[in-house]
């Protein structure tokens, strides 16, 4: 029994990654060959995104920028606006403008397309039911509740959330095509499935200051997800999976505040 096990896990991550670099790896380049730019145009768009996020896209300095805003009745979800605006800027704007200075490349295969999603939808439902029982037991601990949702007044109103969530939706799609997208279909091609793991330091990093069972759950989250977008060609289940788990997060993070109507925060935040 232990023996098939570890043979199916061989399977589905060795297994995988050995396809991932029969499909991907191109052969190398001979010395006539034009140098290939996309491994250094897109590692060092990521350290421009990355930084931008972190010195002015964060939301403290919406507060330093519009501080009359911030102290508004919708200050605190404007901040949010802003965090979102900023992971769209950096997460999409940027690379796309990377993708259009790299010779040959087009923004529509950056596994943006909708062909074959639905074929491989199941694999993504599977995946949510296997962390949703982690998730159960995760909505208990007061860190949990401290922590989600993020936006504090998501309770007062039914605005407040679905503004709320809409804006969280849209960063998650933004964060897919950076990660899943952006970063391994251009450099996939150089360095197979390793792509997955020089992937996934930047998006281990992006979850500090979360709790810490959730960072190291992105480490198993962002090698799962690239292995998947790298086979599939395809973000979208990422996002799917990424929004699912997030709202329901939120949604049992919320159960144990006051009732909407009551205007107040809840009372472990």
């Amino acid at each position: 029994m232990i023996g098939k096990a570890l043979s199916a896990i061989r399977s589905l991550t060795v297994g995988n990654w050995r396809q991932i670099d029969k499909d991907w790896i191109e052969p190398v380049r001979t010395e006539k060959q034009s140098y290939d730019w996309r491994p250094l145009i897109v590692f060092v768009t990521v350290c421009i995104s990355l930084t931008l996020q972190e010195y002015y896209g964060d939301r403290g300095g919406f507060s330093k920028h519009y501080p009359e805003i911030y102290r508004s009745e919708y200050g605190e979800l404007w901040s949010y606006a802003w965090w979102s605006g900023w992971r769209v800027f950096g997460y999409i704007v940027l690379p796309i403008i990377a993708i259009w200075a790299m010779p040959g490349e087009r923004i529509r295969d950056y596994f943006i397309s909708f062909k074959g999603v639905l074929k491989h939808l199941w694999i993504y439902f599977g995946l949510f039911a296997l962390v949703l029982p982690a998730i159960l037991i995760a909505a208990q601990s007061d860190s949990f509740l401290r922590t989600y949702p993020f936006y504090k007044l998501a309770n007062r109103s039914a605005f407040d959330f679905w503004v709320w969530e809409a804006l969280y939706v849209v960063q998650f799609f933004s964060l897919e095509f950076f990660f899943r997208g952006f970063m391994l279909k251009a450099t996939a091609p150089r360095l197979g499935s390793a792509a997955i793991y020089v992937m996934l330091i930047p998006y281990c990093m992006i979850h500090f200051g979360k709790p810490m069972s959730e960072t190291f759950g992105a480490i198993i989250a962002g090698t799962v997800l690239g292995t998947l977008a790298l086979r599939t060609r395809s973000i979208w289940g990422g996002v799917l999976i990424h929004v699912g788990v997030a709202i329901t997060m939120d949604l049992l993070a919320l159960s144990n505040c006051p009732p909407a109507e009551s205007g107040l925060r809840c009372p472990r935040h």
